[in-house]
């Protein structure tokens, strides 16, 4: 199993910065890849970035140059930095990791919210 905490999230104004965090532990072995999603309310949950064991990235449309991904496999923590914050990217947002055997954990969600 793996355990997975998210923190960091907060209030903003647009166009601040906020960075939340991603510790997991347990089965530390297991994960290959991780992301982060994010859920607004009314709306499905979506993908915003993932990170792999090489640590390439890949991000949504609407969040790239604006957010970055990162890792520390030291820590066992992953980052998402957002910068030039929009009131569309308010939501929770959720850690997300899949291990080598393709088991899939979530964490428990932090949320953003991003003032007009």
């Amino acid at each position: 199993q793996v355990q997975l905490v998210e923190s960091g999230g907060g209030l903003v104004q647009a166009g601040g910065s906020l960075r939340v965090s991603c510790v997991a532990s347990g089965r530390i072995s297991n994960i290959n890849t991780m992301a982060w999603h994010r859920q607004a309310p009314g709306k499905q949950r979506e993908f915003v970035a993932l990170i792999t064991s090489r640590s390439a990235t890949n991000y949504r449309d609407s969040v790239r140059g604006r957010f970055t991904i990162s890792r520390d496999n030291a820590k066992n923590t992953m980052y998402l930095q957002m910068n030039k914050l929009k009131p569309e990217d308010t939501g929770v947002y959720y850690c997300n990791a899949v291990g080598v055997d393709r088991s899939v954990y979530w964490g428990q969600g932090t949320q953003v919210t991003v003032s007009s």
